[in-house]
């Protein structure tokens, strides 16, 4: 094959641009005896790929045995029983909140009642004394007339 054409395709190949014939060719040119005094170097690069594509490996090689994978699914389940029973206690809670809260606004409410009542019961005492007081008067009317009554009978 001519020098020049070897050369060119000796820079495709070191340009990783070469076909898998164009490699072949250059595979034969390098193993082969004739090769170019200046390319020579070529010839030990090419001489090992051609030796070590004829080798192989006969040692067994120990794998490592597969990991068992984890069971990620239980961990999901688990996150959900988790959210599931902090929403219950949480919703507990809102709950003794809201009663809480209610609590608050019926004392209140009651708190407003007793005091009108208060001033309910305030004004009936001051009824119940001003009636206490016209029953004494009466009474004594009573007694004030029993007397005149008395004294006119005893007059006449």
């Amino acid at each position: 094959m001519e020098l020049a054409n070897i050369e060119k395709l000796l820079d495709k190949y070191l340009d990783a641009e070469t076909t898998l014939q164009e490699e072949q060719t250059l595979q034969e040119y390098f193993t082969s005896n004739d090769v170019a005094p200046h390319l020579q170097e070529y010839s030990m690069m090419f001489g090992y790929f051609k030796q070590s594509k004829d080798e192989t490996f006969t040692k067994t090689i120990q794998l490592e045995p597969e990991k068992t994978k984890k069971n990620w699914k239980w961990l999901s389940v688990a996150a959900s029983v988790v959210l599931l029973f902090s929403l219950f206690m949480g919703n507990e809670e809102y709950k003794k909140h809201q009663q809480r809260k209610q609590f608050a606004q019926i004392k209140e409410a009651l708190q407003l009642v007793s005091v009108n009542l208060n001033k309910g019961n305030d004004a009936l005492y001051a009824v119940s004394n001003n009636l206490k007081k016209g029953n004494d008067a009466i009474e004594h009317l009573g007694t004030y007339e029993e007397t005149v009554n008395k004294v006119i009978n005893t007059v006449n």
